[in-house]
């Protein structure tokens, strides 16, 4: 692991444990010395022995464990044990307002949706970044993901250039701006009308999801359009989807149709090649962070200005 990136001056991040358990074929100490030999000072807040059902430990110890980070003098970033599921069931458990107010940088993608949502509606950025088991245990380590992390956590402007996912018109042409928001496309709409629902609107929306066939994304999109959530945006952005299998009576019905039927119906631009969802390859995005979104045909570049919380009182 000698070729990891590495931070210029060394940072203090606890692991929280909102979700799933690790697999049986995941190894937490292995991130971990990963974490290490990349600068980080470590602080840990669960137990990888107590497991509950599916879960990391009861709802109760990991709804305790998140405040208990957040609440650490010490550490300044709360990295996720991985996602899964879980985070649902501790909506009511956490004092987000004084987790909000502790002024950490929390950072963790899919399942974590849910917190970036809580801190997001409270003016606090957070990272939608790597997680402990997805990413700092690897074989092999994808070190552009890493680097992408290092590279936020020490700027306070990142920008990420990439190709669209689908073929487009040369002459195409976006400039927009506005707050960067969004995350797991299920995850959000799960929250959609309820008390723990937050929209940035005119801003710029990112997407991504693993194993939901084209329709169910059609029928989540279809849901935030009904909504007015979309069409309320400066652009929307799709990341990864992948994970599913198409059937013979799709007839030509793949996610490329579906996203055809859906630009008919909203009115705001729609960006695809995102380089986020469940992929090795993912960049680091600040929710909550001040973007620009330039589009020339095919190459896209996204821009995101921010202060992040564990930073926020320190000099550059």
């Amino acid at each position: 692991m000698s070729d990891l990136p590495r931070l210029s001056s060394p940072q203090t991040l606890a692991v929280v444990i909102p979700s799933s358990a690790p697999m049986p074929r995941q190894n937490p100490d292995q991130g971990l010395a990963c974490l290490r030999e990349m600068g980080f000072a470590l602080r840990s807040f669960y137990d990888a022995d107590a497991k509950y059902q599916r879960f990391a430990g009861t709802d109760a110890a990991r709804a305790a464990s998140m405040m208990q980070a957040a609440n650490d003098a010490d550490a300044g970033i709360l990295l996720a044990l991985r996602g899964g599921y879980g985070l649902s069931r501790l909506m009511p458990l956490i004092d987000w307002d004084r987790f909000a107010a502790a002024g950490k940088t929390c950072v963790g993608y899919s399942d974590f949706t849910l917190c970036h949502q809580q801190l997001l509606r409270r003016g606090v950025p957070s990272l939608a970044g790597p997680m402990l088991c997805d990413d700092a245990l690897r074989g092999p380590l994808h070190h552009w993901t890493l680097q992408q992390f290092v590279d936020v956590l020490e700027h306070d402007t990142h920008r990420l250039q990439f190709r669209q996912a689908e073929a487009v018109d040369a002459g195409m042409l976006v400039a927009e701006e506005g707050r960067l928001w969004g995350g797991n496309l299920a995850m959000l709409v799960h929250t959609l009308g309820t008390s723990y629902w937050h929209e940035e609107q005119n801003g710029i929306l990112f997407l991504e999801d693993i194993g939901e066939h084209p329709y169910r994304v059609e029928r989540m999109l279809l849901q935030l359009h009904y909504a007015g959530v979309l069409n309320r945006q400066k652009a929307i952005v799709l990341g990864d989807f992948s994970g599913y299998k198409l059937a013979e009576h799709d007839q030509g019905y793949d996610f490329a149709a579906m996203l055809a039927y859906i630009r008919t119906l909203v009115t705001v631009p729609i960006v695809t090649g995102l380089p986020f969802g469940h992929i090795p390859d993912r960049a680091t995005l600040v929710v909550g962070s001040q973007a620009q979104l330039l589009v020339q045909g095919a190459e896209v570049s996204l821009t995101m200005h921010y202060r992040l919380p564990h930073l926020a009182s320190v000099s550059r």
